[in-house]
């Protein structure tokens, strides 16, 4: 039977199919479709990754690709910066395991009817985060219902399969053996209706949605509750008890982990323990969002950091991705924090080899890259460096360091923050600004939930609890 008409033995209603079928049929008149199109490939060195041993798939005349044995495929999608940083965890876990990972990212070929279609429901998505950050209203009654709920049903992903069958175009002239691993079920749908044989989707949320299931392919999930939760398709059906996932298509592996992050733990957790013994400034990392959705809750921080900063008992570092429009906005709103940053802008190498020497992390500095691979790469590299990340409950939520879980964006968020507070290695979602300013306050000034955070991480690391880029490769490549 057709997966858009039943997924994983649950049949789907014939009105559902026949509005999953209506919408492929909007989605063609507005984008076209190229599936009687071929696409070609070459590899190509990728700067930033290349300590990953990454490079990147990109669109050529002439067909002729050869990929070698020990290749995988990272499939994904730019949209916002979270499935670009699993990514690089898969990348690096897979470079570590002796592994060459190929980068392909279908929403990086603008002439293709996938990127046409990721591209605009990035730009409703982003669009619809920036709205719940200036309206309770519709973030009660539409952003938060859609992300937690509908997200959430069966229904949805029936429209999704039927949406990917365009973006298969893009792989069905790459092997279709070659081990695969999709940090999106976009890339994970369209490899299995490519063809492909050896996909596995690494699920990034801790809320179970059927947004993210692709049938055919090995799904991983970062947590024992999502795991259950896919396992028995949880609430994905309101009417009805679904069937639940066979045996050996869904596993917990762990969090998705960078090989960099995982064995320099212990080292990254004492510096942090030594500097707060020195007597040395709290150190807080702001990664900022594309979507600019928090970017008042943002400047709130930092206007209260900034006296401490001056006083000598915090370092700001600041990394605003790759949108520059985001800094000048809070400078514009903040003139004080220009005069007293040091900027970072488009510069990788330098920006690299600053944050490695780590002697100059004082005061504030500001990181911004136009490169997409630096502007993410930078917060990773920040993060180790740093003492304490802010964060909203997205995919940094499973990263090993000490984290400020800020308010959600979307419902379905709130269970990464619930999964960093129960590890240890976050705080609880701190949804009102007096809570993050108070949580502040304490670690700046405290002795007590710095070093617990650091205890939490190096527990969850020799519980195996960051492991799981690796074990996602290792379930792609059949070991």
């Amino acid at each position: 039977m057709e997966r858009s008409r039943s997924i994983f033995g649950n049949k789907i209603a014939e009105k559902d199919y026949r509005k999953a079928c209506r919408q492929k049929e909007k989605f063609i008149k507005k984008y076209g479709d190229d599936s009687a199109r071929n696409y070609y490939f070459k590899a190509v060195e990728n700067p930033v990754l290349a300590p990953l041993g990454v490079k990147t798939l990109v669109l050529t005349d002439k067909p002729g690709l050869k990929l070698p044995e020990n290749a995988v495929i990272v499939g994904n999608i730019r949209m916002g910066y979270g499935h670009y940083r699993i990514s690089m965890a898969i990348a690096s876990a897979a470079h570590a395991l002796g592994y060459e990972p190929y980068w392909l990212d279908l929403n990086s070929y603008p002439e293709s009817t996938a990127t046409k279609i990721i591209s605009g429901q990035n730009d409703l998505y982003s669009l619809g985060s920036r709205i719940s950050q200036r309206s309770k209203l519709f973030n009660k009654f539409v952003w938060e219902p859609i992300n937690y709920e509908g997200f959430r049903k069966l229904t949805y992903n029936a429209g999704d399969q039927k949406n990917a069958e365009l973006m298969a175009a893009l792989l069905k002239n790459l092997p279709k053996d070659v081990p695969y691993v999709a940090t999106h079920a976009w890339p994970a749908q369209a490899a299995i209706h490519a063809g492909f044989t050896h996909v596995v989707n690494a699920i990034p949320d801790n809320w179970p949605m059927a947004l993210h299931l692709s049938e055919g392919s090995i799904h991983t999930v970062q947590t024992p509750s999502a795991f259950l939760g896919y396992k028995m398709l949880r609430g994905m059906d309101k009417k009805r008890q679904l069937k639940p996932m066979p045996k050996g298509t869904v596993f917990d592996v762990g969090h998705y982990i960078d090989h960099e992050f995982v064995e320099n733990i212990e080292a990254d957790c004492a510096a942090r323990m030594k500097r707060m013994q020195d007597g040395a400034p709290r150190r807080y990392l702001l990664s900022i969002g594309g979507a600019g959705a928090q970017q008042k809750l943002f400047e709130d921080i930092i206007r209260h950091l900034l006296p401490q900063v001056r006083a000598g008992k915090a370092t700001l570092l600041i990394n605003t991705g790759d949108h520059f429009e985001v800094w000048n906005a809070i400078v514009s709103h903040i003139p004080e924090l220009g005069a007293l940053a040091e900027t970072h802008f488009d510069d990788y190498e330098a920006a690299k080899a600053f944050i490695e020497k780590d002697e100059g992390l004082k005061g504030v500095q500001a990181f911004c890259h136009k490169d997409i691979f630096a502007a993410v790469y930078v917060t990773n590299l920040l993060m180790r460096a740093c003492d304490v990340l802010l964060t909203k409950p997205s995919e940094l939520s499973f990263y090993p360091v000490p984290k400020i879980m800020i308010h959600r964006v979307g419902g379905h968020e709130m269970w990464g923050a619930i999964r960093a507070a129960e590890v240890g290695d976050g705080t609880y979602e701190c949804e009102k600004t007096e809570e993050v300013l108070a949580m502040l306050d304490e670690i700046t000034n405290g002795d007590e939930i710095l070093p617990a955070l650091c205890r939490s991480i190096l527990r969850a690391k020799n519980a195996g609890i960051y492991n799981g880029a690796y074990e996602a490769v290792k379930l792609a490549v059949g070991k």
